[in-house]
Order: structure tokens, then sequence, then C-alpha cells
């Protein structure tokens, strides 16, 4: 049965805007989300008739009434300009400069390695291995879960990332401790993968029109995720049934119980193993370039904030009551 979004036929241009731009399901989903939000909050006045007076007063909205976060109101501006962009061919003009909220600038959680090995201890098998990734490979929690088996080069030691942030492709490490267990893992991938294919299914989503140019790839093993769901679902823009991915979020809550469990106060999340990463590379002296690479920055200057992490408190100023209290 549809749902009211899925009966608007405006909604559905949208969607079909989107899709035909290969932008990803999340995307579509939050931007859908965003422009309904616009509409009921205009009395359900097609977009067609309202402006940039009328963009700027529901971002404010948000900022003021809803008091979202700066992210949240970027995200939603985002949305209403490549609605008006893309599906209106009526591009915004100046209002951008003036309503985007500036986000605050403050620095990342870090763990120590101490702290790393403690949350490692309290993961179960399904999570221990792709959180081990985050960390160990500096990957994006999407950037694993996404993870083909073609992907991992044992040989080289190598993890390639395919269409990052930015749609991006990145070589990042494979870290020894992690090739053992990935082989393991590969064998229970190729074991269900073959229980699926018995049962008729078997196939994966591939890419944009990848599963045209090739039709056996989306059954071939090497197109299989690494981390596959435990079950099969729905597509939800095609209807086909596949088995994904792990979804994200039983990775997010793993993390979060381990961090409980481990007696860690700090608000450490699964992005958290990543900016771990990138500072435990710098503390053992590896140049901020290579981790630009790893980590896949399009600028130095994001990667140059866990330098501010290295140093201590007050820019390495040491307090006179060290002295004071240290002398007695």
């Amino acid at each position: 049965m549809q749902n009211a979004d899925e009966k608007s036929p405006f909604l559905n241009r949208v969607r079909e805007v989107i899709r035909t731009r290969h932008y990803s399901i999340r995307t579509e989903q939050s931007y859908v989300h965003w422009a309904k939000r616009f509409i009921l909050f205009h009395g359900k006045r097609h977009p067609s008739e309202l402006g940039e007076t009328e963009v700027a007063a529901f971002l404010s909205h948000l900022a003021v009434d809803r008091q979202v976060s700066p992210s949240t109101q970027n995200q939603a501006l985002n949305a209403l300009v490549f609605l008006y962009r893309y599906v209106l061919d009526r591009p915004l003009g100046d209002i951008l400069d003036a309503v985007r909220a500036k986000r605050p600038e403050r620095l990342p959680v870090i763990l120590t390695r101490a702290e790393v090995r403690r949350l490692f201890a309290h993961l179960d098998g399904p999570h221990w291995l792709p959180a081990c990734l985050l960390y160990g490979s500096g990957l994006r929690l999407m950037e694993c879960l996404r993870l083909r088996v073609k992907d991992l080069d044992f040989d080289h030691r190598a993890i390639t990332v395919r269409c990052g942030k930015g749609g991006k492709d990145r070589v990042v490490t494979l870290p020894d401790p992690c090739i053992e267990p990935l082989k393991q893992q590969l064998a229970r991938v190729r074991q269900l993968h073959g229980k699926d294919l018995q049962d008729g299914f078997g196939a994966v989503w591939l890419p944009h029109a990848l599963a045209r140019k090739y039709p056996r790839a989306p059954s071939e093993f090497a197109w299989q995720y690494v981390f596959p769901a435990s079950k099969r679902s729905v597509d939800p823009r095609s209807g086909v049934t596949r088995r994904h991915h792990l979804d994200e979020s039983c990775l997010q809550r793993a993390i979060k119980l381990a961090v409980r469990k481990a007696g860690i106060t700090k608000p450490a999340s699964c992005h958290t193993l990543r900016h771990c990463f990138a500072t435990h590379l710098l503390e053992r002296g590896m140049d901020i370039r290579t981790v630009q690479e790893q980590l896949g920055h399009k600028d130095i200057r994001t990667t140059q904030i866990y330098t501010h992490v290295l140093q201590r408190g007050g820019n390495a100023v040491v307090s006179p009551l060290s002295d004071v209290l240290g002398a007695g």
C-alpha cells in the first residue's frame, strides 16, 4: 500500500530527479523529507508559488522555533537548493550566504589506545571486525559497511574504498590483525551466498548502470558485501528482494553499548574510531599528507584539526600551579 508521500506527484518528481542524478537512497529520503516539511510549513502551497523569502522563513523557523543544529539547518537548505535548481529550474539567488548556518568549530572526541582496547573487548564477533576497520583503516561507517569482496586486496594489504565522500575512490591500509578474521568472514559470506543462490536469490544491488552492463555481476561472489545483513529485504526503490549490507544502526548500537560497558565516559561513536585512527597515526610520527590521503580529505585543513588534538590543553602551556603544588 502506498503512503501519502508516494501518492504525491510532486514528491515523486523530486524522487525521479534525485535518482536521475544517481544520489544515494539516504539523500533521497532526506531531500524528500525536507521538501515535504517545507510544503507543510507554508500551508501545503506548491513550491513553485514560493521563493527565497519563504525559504528564508522556513530556515529561520527551524533555527528559532525548532532550535535545530546548524548541520540540520544546512541539510534542509541543501535540500531546498536542489529542489529549486533541479526540480523547479529556478535556482535560489544570494539567499545562500545569508541563511546558511555556520557550524561551531569543535575538536573531535578521541579515545586513548587503552580505551580503544577496552572498547574492542566488549564487542562481539559480528561487530568486532567492522569496528576494527573503522579504527584500523580510518573508514567512515558507510564506507565500511558497503565494502564488497573484490575491494579487499590481501596480497598488497590494501582496501579500495569505492565512491567515498564526494564520489571519490581511494586506497587505504588493510591492518594485518584483520587479515585472518576477514578471510574467515569471506568464507561465511561465500556459504551464505551459496544458500541465497539455491533459494533463487543471491543478486546484490549494483550502482548505476553496472547491472545492465554486466548482467551476471550481481550474482557473482566478488560483488557480494563483506558484511551482509542477516536477512534478505525488499529494495525500497526497485521492489526487488535482495540481501543488503549490515544496517548501520546495528553497529552504532553495538559500539554505544560497548562504550558503556567499557566504562568510557566520553561521547564516543563509530566515527570516533576514525578520529582515533588519524590522531594515533600522527602520534606515531606519520606525516599529515599521508593521513590526509588515508582519510580521503579534499582539503589538508580538515586533517589539520587532529594536530590540535595532539597538543596539550591551552596550547601546551604548563600551568604555574604545577610548580607551586609540586614544590612542597
